[in-house]
């Protein structure tokens, strides 16, 4: 019997899940999956005003060392340099925890971006992990902005 308890712990222990959890109510969550819908979308069709428009005014995102992007001007000035030169596709979004605290929900995932350029040059597809901070806002065409994202390496795919 103390075997199989064992046994059972090492197996809890060692597997990798990737099953989201989340604290979200159904309205919540189907609110919010139209925000990562019309943002995924948005990034497909390299409409840097969209993306922009789904962040929040005072919008900053921590890309790792010195890269800090910083206000919505400046979000979508990056987004249409990018789109310019690429073609840009998500093509990985594995939610691992969605977090709701009244107007705020954080999110982490792993994703993955396909970064094709325009110049005939060669794909590239880049992985990281993702924490993202939403609000609530009237003013938003899903009614969810974000408002701070850190973003570093993923682990390794097993």
């Amino acid at each position: 019997m103390k075997f199989i308890v064992r046994l059972i712990c090492v197996v809890l222990l060692t597997t990798d899940l990737h099953a989201q959890i989340s604290n979200g109510t159904e309205e919540e969550m189907k609110s919010f999956g139209k925000h990562i819908a019309a943002l995924t979308e948005a990034f497909a069709k390299g409409d840097a005003a969209a993306v922009a428009r789904l962040h929040h005014p005072n919008i900053v995102k921590y890309f790792g060392g010195d890269n800090v992007v910083t206000g919505r001007d400046a979000l979508q000035k990056g987004a249409e340099s990018w789109f310019k030169n690429a073609t840009v596709e998500f093509i990985e979004n594995i939610v691992e925890s969605t977090v709701f605290n009244g107007e705020t929900a954080i999110q982490t995932c792993i994703f993955s971006i396909k970064n094709t350029p325009k110049n005939d040059g060669k794909p590239e597809i880049s992985r990281g992990r993702s924490m993202v901070i939403y609000i609530r806002d009237k003013d938003s065409p899903t009614g969810w902005l974000s408002l701070r994202e850190m973003t570093q390496a993923a682990p390794e795919k097993k």
